[in-house]
């Protein structure tokens, strides 16, 4: 037999709260003020859409340089 979930305040349950969400973020250098403020609205969207704890939610920055990526044909770099 499956255990309830307990209810929320306003009878919204708490789905998924065991799970620890992990959000890659793949883009350019930034600053790492910006990267701080990035992991927070981050972190603060999971919480609020999913019900679960800040400490559960991870977010992975992968920085790749300029010269390395591209669209429409050009290297980033060279936009």
């Amino acid at each position: 037999m499956r255990k309830s979930r307990p209810e929320r305040p306003g009878g919204r349950r708490r789905e998924g709260s065991s799970a620890m969400p992990v959000v890659t973020v793949q883009q350019g250098p930034r600053s790492t003020e910006l990267k701080r403020e990035l992991v927070r609205q981050i972190t603060d969207a999971f919480v609020d859409a999913l019900h679960v704890p800040a400490e559960s939610v991870q977010v992975w920055i992968h920085e790749v340089p300029t010269d390395s990526w591209g669209s429409a044909g050009k290297l980033t770099a060279d936009k």
